[in-house]
Parts: C-alpha cells; structure tokens; sequence
C-alpha cells in the first residue's frame, strides 16, 4: 500500500466560494503581496504597482490595490517594487540524476525558485521496478512544492539490447494512471518501438491517452524523414533530445513542444533559441528544462533560475524566457488554470526578484506560504521511509579479479583495430571511433597517448557475474586508475572505467561494499567515493553534503587527468542504448545508429 502522503491541496472549485468572497472584499486574504510589478506571462506585460492576494494557498485578486482584502490577521508581504513572477517549472527531469531523494531535491531547489517539478523516475524502474516509481511518487507528494510524476514508459529503454532489473509493462503503466501525482507518460525513448508500432510501446501510450494525460517523448535521431514523422504520428507530444535550431524548428512545426534544456553536462538552449530570437518562431512551442542536474550544479549554480538566466544571456527577451519556464510547461501538462502564471485561482506560487535579467531569487512562495528567502529553504521536506528493498539492489555473484576485465585479441595479433566509444564533451551523444591498440601478451592494452581506457559493464541486478569489456576515449586519464558507477543509465547496472585492470577490480568491489555509489581510485587507494544507499542512486543526505562528495570526486577525476565538464555526467551515460553513436550493456557493444550490437574488433 502506498504511504500516506500530505493533504490534498485544496482545489480551485473547492474553495471558489471564499476566493469570489476575498476578491470582493467579503472575506480578508490570508496573505496580501504589496507594491510590487507583476510579471505577466499571459500578455508578456511587466505592470508595476500591483497587489496579489492570496486565500487557501491560492490567487484570488491581482490588482493595482488590495487594500479591500486585508484584514486584521491577514500576512503582509512587502514586494517594494520588486519583480513578481511565476515559481519556476522544470518541464523534464530526472531527480535521481542529482545523486538525491525527492525530499532532498526539493530542499535543494526551492530556494533557486523551482516550485513546479515533471519528473521522470525511470532511473529507479530500471532497479526496482513499479514499486520503486510508487515509492518516488509517494514521496514527491509529501513536498511542499510541486513535484508531477511521469510513470517511465521504457524499462528497458531498448528491448533485447539490454537487461534491466525489473521490466514497466502496459499493466502498470495502466495502474500509475490512477495515481493521483501521475501526469503523464515519461520519455518514450525506444523510438525504433513507436515508428515500427511495437505493441507494447502503443498500449502504453494508449493508456495514457485514455487516462486524458501527456505522452513524454524522446526522439534521439538526426533523422528527420519518414521515422521522424512516424515517431510522431504515433503521440509523444515533446521532444528534449533537439541539440540544433533545425531539430527544435523540426519538432515546433509538427505540433510537438520542443524542450530546450540546461543540465549540468547537456548545454542545447544557445543552439537552439535562435528559432525564437532570430527566425521569429512562436515561443509558445517552445520549453525549457534540465534533465539531468548534479547536486554541485544544484547547490552552487541553481536550477531552473540558472536555465532561464542563460536563455537571457543568449539573447532572450527576459519574460519569453519567463514564459517558457512557467506558462508553456503548465500548458503542455494541462495544468494552464493550475500553475504557470499569477492570476486568480492559480496556486499561489510566486517569486519576488529586484531583476528580471540576473534574476536573483530573494523570496519564494510555494501554495502561499513563505518557503525561501536569500537562498534559504525555510520550510521542512519530508522524508518517505525507504524499504530494506531498496537499499539493498547492489546484487554482484562475487568479487572481482583483474583477469574479469582481461579482454583477449585475435591469436597473433600484436596490434587491432577497435571500435572506441568517444565522449562528446556536453553532449548526451557518443561518437564511434577506430583505434589501433597494442597487444601484449595476447592481451589488447589500453593506451594513454591515444587516450583510450577501458570500460566494463559490470551485470548487478541478479548477481550473474556477467562483466562485459570495452573501449572508451575522451577522459584523458592518465597512470593507473578506475573509476566505478552504479548510476549507469538507464538499465543502471555498474559502470567500470580504468586504466588499470587492477584497480577497476578494486573499484567495482568498493561498490559492492558500500552498496552503491561512485567511486574512484588511483595509485593502489580510493581517492573519493559518494555512497548512494537508495536504488545505487540517490543518497538522503542533504544536497550539500552530497555537493561536496561529489565535488571531491570531480577533483579526484581532474588529479586522474580528466579535464571535461562534469566528466561524472558522462561516465553515467555510457551504457544509454538509446542515443547514438556507440554504447555498452550488459549484452555487449551496442551501434544505436542501427540499434544493433556491433564487435570490439574490426574485421581483420
């Protein structure tokens, strides 16, 4: 059974009688905003001079004065002029993504202004299945914000290329339907399923449709011919996979929202908003989000007031960026009368900021109560109470050995031509490569002056023993080294990369111990490790903490050599079978331009 979660937040109908009542001046608000400009995302109008008022954790006056709804016990927020705008929305994310709880991530990010959150917790379905994406839920729902659960549509994201955990059926996706915090579908990402009609992936989109809510989607292709147009065809309605102006442009003009996002490693806002800035496009088709944050990006940069920020900076008007990180999400979602703007019976959701363009976040206010001030959260996250089931999914048959990651070459060879997956700094897509690698011993040896390592994917979900080895380039690390991750999207088996058989041995096993994590070692020690207890994903400690393990781990990757931004970020995506070129699972090396596996070795 699920666990019980906070009130049910009163809706619009529900309390219309006293909101009519307090606009008419009957009845005194409970909270009245004073002297501040409304930043309207409706008209994109900045009026200065207005007053809000607030019942029930919603707007129910907005006007030059409110004077007529204040009573004796009514709370008076002073705005001085300042900006009023929309809580932020963050229109596709993964929480797991920032190492973090639902309750966490929410403690992290209420005080960037983010008080609207569509997630999708895919990450802990590929682990632990159905219930680990009602477990999620349970605790989004126990947030003061607004956390919208999007039931993962693909575990696995591509059948028969890799081996997940637990599987997400139409069944289920049918049952979270009925969830009160579902939303939606999450990204779709086997878009070779939805073109080809596979059966399965058109039930889930079906139940979704019936259930009147939105499909996510994912078209991580440069094809934009007859696949493309079938992929949409078959109902995703948004597309966060877009890097280019002509991909965004592409998605616009089918009817789809194209999402722009800023993650701590995905940088597609500047490539793409130039369809707003210069070709003149509606913006009203257009969103942005992150997808995936890591704690440091969220404790020292921010969240969605970082994304909003950098669209401005790249030459967005301040509230069309607005618009697109509030109203347009809102809108997408169905929820344009719920969130999204400050106008009556809205959730009083409400940022006071002294600039539009630098867009500090002085005070926030969740459902109308105060929740932040000066990057303070003021208000408690509750916490679910994790089963012993999900903090116990680090599932390896034994130790390892050095000889698990041997990777023999064709009998006397003494050099091989490999297929190498390269790291695109930034990017969420790899590049396939070709490299000539010594062999010694009958054995293929990484090799520093080309910057090749090894990369294993190491099966932890029923302790098969399985180790599958590989080739990567673009870390640069350099002497003996590994660095191990049991965040490994999206089947989130474990991720070994190293220069040294030795230590990646080592690493995995440390994982094994700590139950989760990512870890790194150098020079025969552990340089920094951060336990993640919850799936192998998350920790509950606070982001802060979590921030500086994680810093310390970046610091260890950049003493291996390792000079990319948020290196992490891409370590964990090596094993994405879903978006191009070149990829590891469990099963072996994956092409995803044919989405067929390929072999380590060119044909000699």
């Amino acid at each position: 059974m699920p666990q019980t979660t906070s009130p049910t937040f009163p809706s619009w109908p529900d309390v219309a009688a006293d909101l009519i009542a307090v606009a008419a001046g009957r009845a005194p608000a409970d909270t009245v905003i004073k002297s501040g400009t409304w930043v309207n995302v409706h008209t994109r109008e900045a009026l200065p001079d207005h007053d809000f008022a607030i019942r029930h954790g919603r707007i129910t006056y907005v006007g030059p004065d409110a004077g007529h709804c204040i009573g004796p016990e009514t709370e008076i927020i002073e705005a001085d002029g300042r900006y009023m705008i929309p809580g932020l929305c963050d229109a596709h994310m993964h929480i797991e993504s920032g190492m973090l709880t639902p309750a966490e991530f929410a403690r992290a990010v209420i005080p960037h202004g983010t008080t609207s959150m569509f997630t999708d917790p895919h990450e802990i379905a590929n682990v632990l299945g159905l219930e680990g994406v009602r477990m999620m839920h349970d605790e989004a729902l126990m947030q003061p914000v607004n956390i919208f659960t999007q039931m993962p549509s693909c575990a696995p994201s591509a059948p028969g290329l890799e081996t997940t955990g637990f599987e997400i059926t139409p069944e289920d996706v049918t049952e979270a339907m009925t969830w009160p915090g579902i939303i939606g579908l999450g990204e779709m990402m086997n878009f070779p399923g939805v073109t080809n009609a596979d059966p399965k992936m058109l039930a889930e989109m079906a139940a979704t449709a019936k259930a009147g809510k939105t499909i996510g989607g994912h078209y991580a292709s440069p094809d934009l011919g007859p696949a493309f147009h079938a992929y949409v065809a078959g109902g995703p309605a948004d597309d966060h996979e877009t890097t280019s102006e002509a991909e965004g442009i592409a998605r616009a003009r089918q009817g789809m929202r194209a999402m722009m996002r800023l993650g701590s490693a995905w940088y597609d806002v500047e490539s793409q908003i130039t369809a707003i800035t210069e070709k003149g496009l509606d913006p009203r088709s257009f969103i942005l989000c992150t997808d995936d944050c890591h704690s440091g990006t969220l404790v020292h940069d921010g969240h969605m007031n970082r994304v909003v920020r950098h669209a401005i900076d790249c030459g967005c008007d301040p509230i069309v960026a607005l618009q697109m990180a509030t109203l347009n999400t809102a809108t997408h979602f169905g929820l344009e009368r719920e969130i999204g703007s400050l106008t009556p019976g809205r959730r009083a959701d409400v940022i006071l900021t002294s600039d539009l363009k630098t867009l500090p976040i002085e005070h926030v206010i969740a459902r109308g109560k105060t929740v932040a001030k000066n990057g303070t959260c003021l208000v408690d996250c509750p916490h679910y109470d994790w089963a012993d089931s999900a903090r116990q999914t680090v599932n390896m048959a034994r130790d390892l050995t050095a000889e698990d990651f041997e990777i023999a070459a064709p009998d006397g060879t003494t050099e091989v031509t490999c297929n190498v997956i390269g790291v695109v700094e930034n990017q969420a897509p790899t590049k396939a490569l070709k490299r000539t690698l010594p062999v010694r011993g009958g054995l293929l040896e990484p090799d520093e002056q080309q910057d090749v390592c090894q990369i294993a994917l190491v099966e932890r979900h029923r302790a098969t023993g399985g180790v599958v080895n590989a080739l990567v380039s673009g870390f640069g690390y350099q002497g003996p080294m590994a660095m191990a991750s049991t965040v490994a999207h999206d089947s989130h088996h474990m991720i070994v990369v190293g220069t040294c058989r030795t230590h990646m041995a080592k690493a995995a096993n440390h994982l094994r111990a700590l139950g989760g994590g990512v870890t790194l070692w150098r020079d025969g020690h552990e340089q920094a490790s951060v336990p993640l207890p919850v799936a192998g994903l998350m920790s509950d400690r606070p982001a802060r903490e979590v921030a500086d393990l994680a810093q310390a781990l970046t610091t260890a990757m950049q003493d291996a050599g390792c000079t990319l931004n948020n290196a992490y970020m891409q370590h964990s995506l090596l094993a994405l079978v879903v978006i191009p070129e070149l990829r590891i699972s469990d099963l072996g090396l994956v092409d995803v331009r044919t989405f067929e596996f390929t072999d380590l070795f060119e044909d000699t």
